[in-house]
């Protein structure tokens, strides 16, 4: 495999090192993506609103509260629970409490995804580059040989060029498929998110006397 790899850069020269660079840094970059995108977003939006329902509609918000903190930790129960904590204010103030937080966590979950189009554009270019480099240093080298030898020199100095060319769209085509993927999954997030902000505030001040009477039964308490 070693031997392999050593072959291949010494066909695409430096322009191809390049390409392995971006493609191991852009490695790294879905790693953490897919970590942030399919671990720690994974959470159960269904089940988040029919257990909050019951607590609400009983007005009974603490219990809501310890409710969302059993829940996995996620983007959604934060924003949720943010809503939750002042859910006995004014409309304006649940409102803007849910608003907060979801401007809170939704770059988390669009942050560095865009980077992956930058960096399958970029080892486009540099394999193209790689191979510009290439096919010059061929048609450099075949202007001082033997014309019998010509054909075969340029064959094999193209061959080698395309190298770099071979890489640079390879990589390219799998991070443009994994970016593509990457924004499906954050565009249903964050639907997600928005569904079920309005759900939460709906259920909030469908039930406001509800919770009213709840806060004014602790008081008295």
């Amino acid at each position: 495999m070693f031997s392999w790899f050593a072959t291949e850069y010494k066909h695409g020269g430096w322009p191809l090192g390049v390409v392995w660079f971006l493609a191991a840094f852009s490695a790294i970059i879905v790693i953490e993506r897919f970590i942030a995108l399919y671990l720690v977003a994974l959470e159960n939006k269904d089940g988040l609103l029919r257990g909050l329902h019951g607590h609400i509609l009983k007005g009974d918000v603490p219990a809501a509260i310890r409710f969302i903190d059993a829940q996995r930790s996620g983007p959604l129960s934060r924003i949720v629970k943010a809503g939750l904590v002042r859910i006995n204010k004014s409309d304006k103030e649940v409102q803007a409490s849910l608003d907060e937080a979801s401007l809170r966590e939704v770059p988390y979950l669009e942050k560095r995804t865009g980077y992956l189009a930058v960096l399958s554009n970029a080892t486009t270019l540099v394999g193209l580059l790689g191979t510009i480099i290439g096919m010059i240093h061929c048609f450099a080298a075949v202007a001082h040989v033997d014309p019998a030898q010509k054909a075969t020199i340029l064959a094999g100095g193209i061959s080698e060029a395309m190298t770099c060319t071979k890489w640079g769209l390879g990589v390219a085509i799998v991070l443009l498929l994994i970016y593509s993927v990457f924004q499906a999954r954050t565009q249903q997030l964050t639907d997600r998110i928005n569904e079920t902000v309005v759900s939460v505030l709906n259920l909030a001040l469908s039930n406001k006397q509800a919770l009213k009477n709840s806060e004014s039964a602790a008081s008295a308490r």
